[in-house]
């Protein structure tokens, strides 16, 4: 053990890189997720939080090339703090993004790895528990035996004051309207999606012959619920509502999620007007409403079934009898499993 221990410490540097690129790895795969997508989505003063990640795992990498031993210490345990509020907020909102964790765990073997005794805490325990995070100096700033967990404080307390989340909002209040859907009968399908999630867009290609096939049937009814994945979605959800306040079948519809999705995913757009310009140049026809008397009862189905990623799609057989899937796999596996049960 001994040696082992002497050996993380020689190479520790390059471990700590090692980890680095592995928390930089796991945000840009957050970004890209090909499964689902969860959509507890936070920034700081308005920076993307997979973005101040990335930046942050950039500096340590930095000080660790240039071993600057305090500085990545620092770092860490400012991570500490930073991560301590973010895992308590999910708990708070019953909301577990595996990404957020997995990069929780690279911060926390960052800091063991280069975690060092502070002399202050090994040699008086009780008084010196400031001290058990370990200490870190800097001379240039005339700083000396900084206790880390002051560090780890202040990022706690940077990120309880600077983060803003968009785990669950709720759209509006007004409670006086109806959620569009498409056909009739006893079996509900419920399609949760965000327009720039890709397993959401690539779920609906695949999945349209299908939800046609079963809508022909006239014996399912079908609804689209947009989950509020970034800030720009409630904009796109209100111009899928227009779209379908002037025409609710099936083809206008259909055609209108393809056009959001590509605005979204292709084109990046994230201001209304920008939307706008390019609804009106795919002649995109809409009917303004009010939207936000429709907006509380998508969110109040999004609370009915826990919904914590997209996309997720909820089959209702009956009123006792439903089955929830999330991801583009089992979402398939579902709506097959929902067409052999129609042809019984």
């Amino acid at each position: 053990m001994e040696n082992l221990i002497q050996t993380v410490k020689k190479h520790r540097f390059v471990i700590t890189i090692l980890l680095a690129l592995t928390g930089i790895g796991l945000m840009i795969y957050y970004d890209y997720c090909d499964t689902a997508c969860s959509y507890l989505q936070g920034d700081i003063i308005g920076i993307d939080l997979k973005w101040i990640g990335i930046g942050y795992m950039a500096a340590i990498i930095i000080f660790a090339a240039l071993k600057q031993f305090d500085f990545v210490r620092a770092l860490l345990a400012a991570g500490l703090g930073v991560e301590v509020f973010l895992f308590s907020y999910q708990i708070q909102n019953n909301i577990f993004c595996p990404f957020c964790i997995a990069f929780a765990v690279t911060v926390i073997l960052a800091f063991i790895i280069n975690y060092e005794e502070s002399p202050s805490w090994r040699e008086n325990q009780l008084k010196m528990w400031p001290f058990f995070l370990g200490e870190v100096n800097f001379p240039m700033l005339k700083i000396r035996k900084l206790p880390l967990v002051v560090v780890a404080l202040i990022g706690y307390f940077f990120i309880f004051f600077t983060f803003s989340s968009s785990t669950l909002p709720v759209y509006a209040q007004n409670k006086n309207s109806f959620i569009p859907s498409l056909g009739e009968g006893q079996y509900e399908v419920i399609l949760f999606s965000s327009y720039f999630c890709p397993p959401c867009r690539n779920t609906d290609i695949k999945a349209e012959p299908l939800i046609r096939e079963m809508l022909e049937t006239g014996k399912v009814k079908v609804t689209f619920i947009d989950v509020p994945f970034s800030r720009a979605m409630p904009i796109y959800a209100k111009y899928y509502l227009y779209a379908a306040n002037v025409n609710a079948d099936e083809e206008n519809i259909f055609r209108v999620r393809h056009i959001l999705f590509k605005a979204a995913q292709e084109m990046r757009i994230q201001k209304e007007d920008e939307l706008v310009k390019y609804l009106k140049e795919r002649k995109v026809k809409w009917k303004k409403m009010d939207e936000k008397s429709i907006f509380p009862f998508m969110s109040a189905v999004i609370q009915e079934y826990k919904i914590n990623a997209t996309p997720t799609c909820v089959i209702k057989y009956s009123a006792t009898d439903e089955k929830k899937y999330i991801g583009s796999d089992k979402i398939w596996e579902g709506l097959v499993e929902l067409k052999t049960h129609l042809q019984k």
